[in-house]
């Protein structure tokens, strides 16, 4: 796991931006605190900053040339198959001076360029150099676990793995008010967009070439979705359960020491038991919350633990020990986003750091399987009953009751406000809908009326269809699912874990995201995932005689964090007298004061519903702005 950075500078113009190339790679260190190097010649620099998790010897460094000096890669991630890819290489006459996958990597480019792409099981984000042609191959893994950001104009194109590397060769920092007024409905910004008009980022499974100055991008991947109705229940458990173990032990290598995150929920457990089998001293980690009870799960993951005799360790947390890492977690966020469980992964891989460099997780389940709150309530839409008539003739009543996450009756009065708002609308506006926080409507309010006048929401309105293209008018729940993964998994799920164990130098490795994996649970029919009483099916089934049957009676909780709580208290002054202060929103001129005056008011109402959420993405934005922009 690395950070990567780099220059192709088409003129003279271009190439004084060459200087920037150190720092660039430096506002990496924390990706890659083990090693750094530069290279540059006439035209092109790369940067690399290493975390060694494979081959940790010097040998293995990057930039990493061909014995030619032809071709050059900077690579972040890991290729789980290469040492099959080796031998394959090495039955061609190739031979290798390190026992790396960058190297394996590095030859597979050469000799395939971008065919050799549907070959690689892993993640990862790259660029390859080729000193003769004077051409770029740049690419990011199919489900975008690992970041990869551009910029292209007619001087240069420049690419990094986070915004700070970009933001140092002194990038144009006009704001992109399509992307704003995405993130203030979702509290994230969909690739391929930023929050600046003049950044990209390359979309999962997709590849990029700088050839002549000219820049293509095309895929080489596409989720399939053609469902096998030949399949038995039975035999499509065997094969998942098949493929999983074989995925969960492609992710045990390593030459550092490797754990495991341990929420005590399905999808972790399982991942925990399976790796347990091919690695009998695992290490398991798990956060809890003291203060919270509501929100702590950490009996489970005891439980789980002591069921498959790993060596557990608990970081159990007051609301001081969160809120003292807010400012670290706000810091280093160089685009606004706002998912507030980023907090507790970001402490989650601080502790698990001091014990490992390398952990497994169960990302990727929920969206894949049906795992959300919103996944059954989608499946009540297109399956309705009496009860779901019911809620939506109740309504009114859900509507005029307080609302809020924080507790049980309050949290299911949210719930089946949103359900039966969501019932009335077309497909694709209700997917929007309960996908973000706020309506179109009352994002619009929140920007200021100069920035409403000049209307830019015919652009914004094509990248919300091109998002929504999976979902037809009479979807299923497969459609639901094949949206989420590319929508929710990258831009949110997938950054949020990239970011914050980045920023603690640890790599985390996803099991479920094993690409042969994915394509087999999109072959399968709706009903092995969700059905009105279980969800993720095939996943539980699979493993009922595997797990602590008590997994099986929980409830399901997100990985949330206190928010409404630090908002009336701790944060009061900040949010009232400072971020959100009407002095700093007029003089700013982004948004529309009576409107944040609405959303303050509500904060500290008997009835916050979400607007916690809200809340916290304008925070988030004004400390980046603050930082980015004001400065």
């Amino acid at each position: 796991m690395c950070g990567i950075t780099g220059i192709f500078a088409f003129n003279l113009v271009g190439k004084m931006n060459m200087i920037h190339l150190t720092n660039a790679t430096m506002a990496l260190a924390k990706r890659g605190p083990d090693f750094q190097d530069i290279y540059h010649d006439q035209f092109v620099g790369l940067g690399h900053r290493r975390l060694s998790i494979i081959d940790t010897s010097a040998v293995a460094h990057q930039p990493m040339w061909d014995e030619t000096q032809r071709y050059a890669i900077v690579f972040n991630g890991e290729i789980f198959n290469f040492r099959e890819l080796r031998a394959q290489l090495e039955a061609q006459g190739i031979s290798f001076r390190s026992t790396s996958d960058t190297e394996v990597l590095l030859h597979l480019l050469i000799r395939e360029k971008e065919n050799a792409l549907n070959k690689l099981n892993g993640f990862f984000a790259f660029c390859l150099y080729d000193k003769q042609e004077q051409s770029f191959l740049l690419a990011r893994d199919r489900y975008g676990v690992k970041p990869l950001l551009y910029l292209h104009d007619e001087d240069k194109f420049i690419f990094a793995s986070e915004m700070k590397s970009l933001a140092q060769y002194g990038i144009d920092k006009a704001i992109d008010y399509n992307s704003l007024y995405t993130y203030l409905q979702l509290n994230y910004i969909p690739a391929p967009d930023t929050i600046f008009k003049s950044v990209k980022k390359l979309a999962p499974g997709h590849y990029l070439k700088i050839v002549n100055c000219q820049l293509s991008i095309d895929n080489f991947y596409s989720i399939p979705h053609k469902t096998d109705h030949t399949l038995t229940y039975e035999s499509a458990k065997e094969k998942f359960k098949n493929l999983l173990e074989a995925s969960v032990q492609r992710r045990l290598v390593s030459d550092v020491p490797l754990g495991c995150f341990l929420s005590g929920g399905i999808d972790s457990s399982v991942i925990t038991g399976l790796a347990k089998k091919h690695k009998p001293d695992l290490h398991t980690f798990s956060i809890g919350f003291r203060d919270e009870k509501f929100f702590d799960e950490t009996h489970y993951a005891r439980l789980v633990a002591k069921h498959f005799q790993t060596e557990h360790t608990v970081f159990s947390l007051t609301n001081n020990d969160l809120y003292e890492h807010l400012n670290n977690i706000l810091d280093y966020i160089d685009e606004p986003f706002a998912d507030s469980s980023a907090i507790n992964v970001y402490i989650l891989s601080k502790e698990t750091r001091k014990h490992a460099t390398v952990a497994l997780s169960g990302d990727g389940a929920d969206e894949l399987l049906g795992g959300y709150n919103k996944h059954a309530a989608h499946y009540r839409v297109l399956h309705p009953g009496w009860k779901e008539k019911f809620a939506n003739a109740l309504h009114p009543l859900w509507k005029a009751m307080p609302k809020s996450r924080n507790s049980p009756f309050a949290n299911k009065a949210r719930q089946l406000a949103r359900f039966a708002e969501g019932m009335k609308m077309s497909s694709k506006e209700r997917y929007w809908r309960w996908a973000g926080y706020a309506t179109k409507e009352e994002t619009l309010n929140m920007l200021h009326p100069d920035l409403r006048i000049n209307m830019w929401l015919s652009e914004f309105y094509p990248r919300r269809n091109a998002i929504l293209k999976t979902i037809p008018e009479n979807e299923t729940l497969g459609d639901i699912l094949l949206t989420d993964t590319r929508l929710v998994l990258p831009n949110d799920m997938l950054t949020k874990v990239d970011l914050m164990s980045m920023a603690n130098s640890l790599e985390v490795r996803t099991p479920f995201l094993d690409f042969e994996l994915v394509n087999f649970i999109f072959s399968l029919p709706d009903e092995f995932k969700l059905n009105a009483s279980i969800r993720k099916r095939i996943l539980q089934d699979a493993y009922r005689d595997f797990l602590p049957s008590r997994l099986y009676k929980r409830p399901k909780k997100g990985f949330e964090v206190p928010l409404l709580k630090w908002f009336r208290k701790e944060m009061k002054s900040t949010i009232m007298d400072d971020l959100l202060s009407k002095k700093r929103i007029e003089e700013q001129g982004i948004f529309h004061y009576p409107e944040i005056d609405l959303l303050k008011r509500k904060l500290f109402s008997s009835n916050p519903e979400d607007v916690h959420a809200r809340i916290w993405g304008l925070m988030v934005f004004q400390r980046w702005w603050d930082k980015h922009i004001r400065q």
